[in-house]
């Protein structure tokens, strides 16, 4: 069975956008995260969930085990998609047009990166970390490739078509 445009045009719902969105964005941090932890720091995939999980569970997750890990990876995503509804709700507002979508979607990387460590980190449970200003530049531009630009052009997608 195939569908035609109009069809899957009507599929299309604010839901489905910022799902899509939350876990094109969430896919591509956390596999961009993984990679860089392992090459700067040889730290595997599981410790970089745990990591996310100790946001709610404090340094115990740290030595928790795959449990703790998969609510990392829960975590992860429902970030990412709470960054992904919170941008389709400002989209309309920003009268962005396709000549700048790309640049409204990396300064939404760098929102992010603003939001996730001055306020997020801030108030989790997540062991203090001190900081480098290699790290933050290396975060800041997984956080605009692969989250901001992701969930703009998707959301820019989407609403052109309505």
């Amino acid at each position: 069975m195939t569908l035609t445009v109009t069809e899957v045009s009507k599929k299309n719902s604010p839901l489905r956008t910022i799902l899509f969105a939350g876990l094109t964005a969430g896919v591509l941090d956390i596999l961009a995260a993984f990679i860089s932890a392992y090459i700067v720091n040889g730290v595997t995939p599981d410790r970089v969930l745990r990591f996310v999980a100790s946001g709610i569970f404090g340094r115990e997750a740290l030595s928790g085990g795959t449990g703790m890990a998969l609510w990392g990876l829960l975590f992860h995503f429902m970030i990412a998609t709470i960054f992904a509804a919170f941008f389709y709700l400002v989209y309309p507002m920003l009268k962005v047009n396709a000549k700048n979508v790309v640049l409204v979607g990396l300064i939404y990387g760098i929102f992010v990166w603003l939001v996730m460590n001055q306020l997020v980190v801030e108030l989790s449970n997540t062991p203090s970390q001190p900081f480098k200003l290699a790290g933050a530049l290396r975060g800041t531009i997984i956080l605009m490739l692969f989250v901001g630009l992701p969930i703009a052009l998707i959301v820019h997608r989407y609403r052109k078509k309505v």
